[in-house]
């Protein structure tokens, strides 16, 4: 037996803002973050996670997640880990937590934290890789994972166990061809907004040479770059190939429907996050009026609900799951369901330090044990930061190829960690912090 002794929570940031990887039009500055989360044990071993965030406000997650500790410290390890499902539940089900929500935001965001870290090491006690474990566990064990609660008006429990039952038939034959083809990628890398047409360029005719057969090019700030932006992608690329747009919120539902149809020329493959992203109606709008080009969203979806939502509405052509916007594997693999009740395909965000190497775990689990087959779907794949993971992605011929070490993907080298450490590691020393991005007291 062992029990949990300590939730370790630190506050790491990369300086991607001095060569503008990850702009776009609401970011044109951000340095890839994460509040990153060790959970300690007695035994000789501990889960790790992180919640994505763009700098300050790093601070502000992190002790979020370190306020979740009184649920940890002093439990049984083996206890909790054989009831992931009832651990969700503990956490998300904290009156004074969803009083800070209700499940949405910076808390819930924390009680993912936690949640993928337990997952990890769940993963690294049965030495398996996290997409595996979930794709081991039976549609009963699967379908207790999953809070229903809100749902049921989209999404019986009969009907997701029937999903889970259709997922589990085949599933050996799916592992095995997943292993040999795995999982088709596309690329942000040339897209970023404050990249120059050179560097577009560039970058495109490499992603093209890797393998890639779909890019994504971020707009929204200035319509007559994005015009050029677009002739320039498809120039390189050729007809035909798919190029998808990307405008992270910038517009109000008239002015995302003019700027589609201005672009509809360069035959975008979808247009993701073309306004608010909670506003249902405005999304169903959007698609109604730019169709045949697709509506994408769901990087900064803040729950089950409103994903059910946008699916009851018929407002999106594409999800786009998060590895930790949400409370954890479990809520996502409630999103999973309610994508393959509606037949929509999940084709995840990760655009962000460790979100590559975390998300693709859900859409593997998904492609062998949910949806299965599924030509639509796609991982985005950002070529940033990579190198800090003990376990990196692996891409060949443009496709995700699946870990077979154990966890969840997201553990640092402690090096990295260490010498990213803000405001005092090696690489921000000697800069002045922001006053809104001092590190909170009780943290390191």
């Amino acid at each position: 037996m062992s029990t949990f002794t300590f939730v370790d929570v630190q506050d790491v940031r990369f300086p991607t803002s001095r060569s503008l990887d990850g702009s776009d039009a609401m970011n044109p500055d951000p340095d890839y973050s994460a509040a990153y989360l060790t959970l300690r044990t007695d035994a000789p071993d501990e889960g790790t996670s992180l919640v994505f965030t763009i700098g300050r406000g790093n601070d502000v997650q992190s002790a979020a997640i370190a306020a979740l500790a009184p649920h940890l410290v002093g439990r049984d390890v083996e206890e909790i880990l054989a009831d992931l499902g009832g651990m969700h539940r503990q956490l998300t089900y904290d009156s004074q937590l969803r009083w800070l929500g209700p499940e949405k935001g910076v808390m819930t965001m924390a009680i993912g934290a936690v949640v993928n870290a337990l997952w990890d090491l769940r993963a690294r006690r049965e030495n398996r890789p996290l997409w595996l474990t979930l794709a081991s566990m039976s549609p009963e064990e699967l379908l207790d994972l999953v809070d229903l609660r809100y749902l049921e008006d989209a999404l019986t429990r009969e009907e997701a166990l029937e999903i889970l039952r259709r997922g589990a038939e085949g599933k050996a034959a799916r592992i095995d061809a997943l292993r040999e083809r795995g999982v088709p990628a596309y690329t942000t890398t040339p897209g970023w907004l404050g990249y120059s047409d050179e560097k577009l360029t560039r970058l495109l005719h490499e992603a093209r040479d890797q393998g890639f057969e779909m890019v994504k090019l971020k707009v929204g700030a200035d319509a007559a770059d994005d015009e050029r932006r677009m002739r320039i992608a498809r120039e390189v690329m050729g007809p035909g190939f798919p190029i998808a747009m990307d405008a992270n919120q910038r517009w109000g539902t008239a002015e995302a429907i003019e700027a589609v149809r201005a672009l509809a020329p360069h035959d975008p493959y979808w247009i993701e996050e073309p306004t608010y992203p909670d506003d249902v109606l405005a999304h169903a709008a959007i698609r109604e009026a730019v169709e045949p080009v697709r509506v994408a969203t769901g990087e900064q979806g803040a729950n089950r609900v409103l994903f059910k939502q946008l699916l009851q509405a018929g407002a999106i052509d594409v999800l786009q799951a998060d590895a930790t916007r949400v409370a954890g594997i479990n809520e996502n693999l409630a999103i999973l369901l309610l994508a393959a009740k509606f037949d929509v395909p999940v084709c995840p965000h990760a655009g962000g330090v460790g979100l590559c190497e975390m998300v693709q775990h859900i859409s593997f689990f998904d492609a062998v044990a949910v949806a299965g087959d599924d030509e639509r779907r796609r991982i985005e794949f950002v070529d940033h930061l990579h190198e800090h993971f003990e376990v990196p992605v692996r891409i060949e011929r443009g496709a995700y190829m699946p870990p077979e070490q154990p966890g969840g993907g997201s553990r640092m080298h402690a090096v990295s960690v260490a010498d990213h450490l803000f405001p005092d590691g090696p690489v921000w020393a000697g800069e002045q912090a922001a006053p809104d991005s001092a590190p909170a007291p009780a943290l390191r």
